[in-house]
């Protein structure tokens, strides 16, 4: 499996919903920049998967996802708090972690990457996360963020969502991908039956 688990699942996610993808898309401010500086803007960050699907229209046909794999998972109250305040969140700058949104030629750059790749100025910005907690509209419908990304919509995306959407079309046939044949064999041992009743009791 590739270094992040997280993105392993969304690369099994988008390609059971028919997407090609790619991983580790560099991108960084252009040198000719007005407001490029050399010493923070050199080093490249990266869009961690991209996905595109030749047979959908709009915004739908190009995801560019970013993984979080936080394991205290995503509180969106939190993180906005985070990054207006701009902490200091494991040692760096919050606006670090999200710098595509936070800053515009960052923000230029990422749109710049996601056009390179795939041909598309228009695409659907999502960020995987292992659990989100709290109102995910005020993530998804941040001003900031819309207008950083030039109105192309923003999505929060749980590993139990993609499970979710996964698990009904897993079979006994061994699966293509790491996702899928890790759910069958938790479907296999029983597990998730008993996580599923668990959640059908409360």
């Amino acid at each position: 499996m590739r270094q992040d688990v997280l993105e392993q699942l969304v690369d099994d996610y988008l390609q059971a919903r028919g997407y090609f993808t790619r991983h580790n898309i560099r991108f960084r401010p252009r040198d000719t920049h007005r407001d490029y500086v050399r010493a923070v803007d050199s080093v490249a960050s990266d869009i961690d998967v991209i996905g595109v699907d030749p047979r959908r229209r709009g915004s739908a046909k190009v995801w560019a996802v970013s993984c979080k794999s936080w394991q205290s998972g995503f509180n969106v109250k939190s993180r906005l708090a985070e990054l207006e305040l701009n902490k200091r969140v494991g040692g760096r700058d919050a606006w670090k972690f999200f710098r595509e949104l936070m800053v515009p030629k960052w923000s230029d750059a990422f749109r710049d990457a996601v056009e390179r790749e795939t041909g598309s100025r228009r695409f659907t910005y999502v960020t995987a996360v292992t659990r989100c907690t709290g109102d995910r509209r005020l993530w998804e419908g941040h001003p900031r963020f819309r207008k950083a990304l030039r109105g192309n919509p923003i999505r929060l995306l749980s590993l139990a969502e993609m499970v979710a959407e996964i698990l009904p079309g897993i079979t006994k046939t061994p699966a293509s991908s790491e996702m899928g044949r890790t759910l069958q064999l938790l479907r296999a041992s029983g597990f998730l039956r008993r996580e599923q009743a668990d959640g059908a009791a409360h």
